[in-house]
């Protein structure tokens, strides 16, 4: 089951934290995904789900023994994606990704392969940034990826700054196929 428009509309005029007035498109979550193998077990960190368009997408290919951590700020998508994605490999937290930490060693899972994010890093307070940023690094296995999509008007000091930071590789590209247009990010640790 779908969340309807006018239940997603509802939610972003409630919140400020909601990146996009819509859902990524199929061929955004292609270009993203693409970007990473799930052939082998895999963990997979997903901050901001928002109704599960990602996370859905990644339940159809990654393999059994894999897991999704998604850590939602919105307690109406937290509680949408508990109710309607049943799946045991999924784990979904009503939290902030700056307690990343803690999620992974509340679930005892180790280091993540892969952390993809929707979240609107240009609405964040610099600290805020700096700190989600450093903790995903952290929580990251060695040459694991974080892959971060923005709408495509963001400014290299609202993320690619800070993801030179801490990661050894990032690269960026803009994804013109998506209603609105993204940035993706891709930083290799």
């Amino acid at each position: 089951m779908h969340m309807s428009t006018r239940e997603y509309v509802k939610n972003l005029i409630k919140d400020r934290n909601i990146a996009s007035i819509t859902p990524t498109s199929k061929k955004g979550v292609e270009e993203i995904c693409s970007r990473m193998d799930l052939s082998n077990p895999v963990t997979i960190i997903e901050y901001g789900p928002a109704t599960g368009v990602f996370t859905n997408y990644l339940l159809e290919r990654i393999t059994v023994d894999s897991k999704i951590i998604a850590i939602e700020l919105n307690k109406n998508f937290a509680d949408y994606l508990k109710k309607n994605t049943k799946d045991e490999r999924l784990l979904v937290h009503h939290d902030h990704a700056g307690n990343v930490e803690q999620i992974l060693d509340f679930h005892q899972a180790g280091p993540a392969d892969y952390v993809i994010s929707g979240i609107p890093f240009s609405l964040l307070d610099a600290s805020d940034r700096d700190d989600i940023i450093r903790k995903t690094s952290e929580v990251l296995k060695p040459w694991g990826k974080f892959l971060p999509y923005q709408t495509f008007f963001q400014k290299d000091e609202h993320l690619k700054l800070y993801l030179e930071k801490y990661f050894s590789v990032v690269k960026d590209n803009y994804f013109l196929r998506n209603f609105p247009p993204m940035r993706v990010y891709e930083a290799i640790k």
